[in-house]
């Protein structure tokens, strides 16, 4: 297990939390043949963009020239565009999508009212334009886009980790990610419907926070020792996890921000989003615990007769230390980024 959480904090150290965020553009249709378009690129720095770029299907014309701005760590733009016979049928591409590793979330409002959302990848940087939208393909794009949220989301991560290594017992251990689920579903929810509003710059710094505290939490009972009375985030962690669970949600909606909802698929669309959020925070637990047996499995074979004590309560001390320094780092970085 110290060696899994060691692995998962290089690569934190290695990557900034959501590294990879999607790109998204909009297609509005205001009249037969005319679309406003909004197009949203993710940033790299006060006025650096990736280099992607809408093509639009052969036979549009633009009728303003395109109006761009920086603002929120992404470039945004945007212009309006006629087709003479609308848009189906036509093909859509984003151009350098091949070269990167986000995806590109393209929803086409229609005048009726209907609305087609769709995922470009890499692998399949282009889409044409159907009659109408279906169910499916608004479910398989917002499941996919929760499991990649989260992920890709390592300070998620991270706290999730520092939860299983505070945790003992497999009761408690359901019990708190039960309650981390609950309450971060709660906020996604409430924060995506437009009921609640916090920026995203506290947000962010307060879920770095929170692994630095579960982080400490973790150093405390191991320092301490079996003799030490526990602290109440070690006798109640589902009280820990559902406290920092409501704010890891409003974290959670603000990768569902950058993509919107379909307009009269709200519902459904926020449902398999918050689905793929769990079936990715889960796999990533089940994953853990795997790990974790076949880790104690092995050193109760082999390395007994390598490790002195010292060596073993090293190892038991790094993991949280590892942990807690990554999301400390983060934290004076999100300060300083108000």
């Amino acid at each position: 297990m110290c060696g899994l959480a060691l692995v998962l904090v290089v690569l934190a150290s290695c990557a900034p939390a959501h590294e990879v965020r999607p790109g998204y553009l909009e297609l509005r249709q205001t009249g037969a043949d005319t679309y406003d378009v909004l197009w949203k690129v993710p940033g790299r720095g006060d006025d650096l963009r990736l280099g992607l770029y809408v093509e639009l299907p052969a036979g549009s014309r633009n009728l303003s020239v395109p109006r761009g701005q920086f603002g929120a760590n992404a470039y945004t733009e945007r212009w309006t565009f006629t087709r003479s016979g609308g848009m189906t049928g036509g093909t859509i591409r984003i151009l350098g999508l091949a070269g990167t590793l986000t995806d590109v979330l393209v929803r086409l409002e229609r005048l009726d009212g209907t609305t087609q959302m769709t995922r470009l990848t890499p692998s399949t940087p282009s889409f044409v334009v159907d009659d109408a939208p279906t169910r499916l393909e608004i479910v398989r794009t917002y499941l996919v886009l929760g499991v990649e949220h989260i992920l890709m989301g390592i300070d998620h991560l991270l706290f999730v980790l520092g939860l299983l290594l505070m945790v003992r017992g497999l009761g408690r251990l359901v019990k708190t990610v039960t309650a981390f689920t609950i309450a971060h579903s709660v906020t996604l929810t409430l924060a995506a419907l437009g009921f609640l509003h916090v920026p995203p710059p506290p947000v962010e710094a307060v879920i770095a926070l929170s692994i630095v505290f579960v982080a400490t939490e973790i150093l405390r009972a191991r320092e301490a020792g079996a003799s030490a009375s526990p602290s109440l985030a070690q006798r109640q962690p589902w009280l820990v996890a559902f406290s920092f669970g409501l704010l890891h949600g409003l974290g959670f909606a603000g990768g569902l921000s950058e993509a919107g909802l379909p307009e009269g698929h709200i519902p459904l669309a926020l449902l398999f989003f918050s689905v793929g959020v769990e079936l990715g925070h889960f796999t990533f637990v089940a994953v853990l615990v795997a790990l974790m047996v076949l880790g104690r499995r092995a050193v109760g074979r082999s390395w007994p007769s390598i490790l002195t004590p010292q060596h073993t309560a090293l190892l038991r001390l790094a993991p949280p230390y590892a942990i807690g320094g990554i999301a400390m780092f983060w934290l004076i970085e999100r300060l300083a980024a108000f």
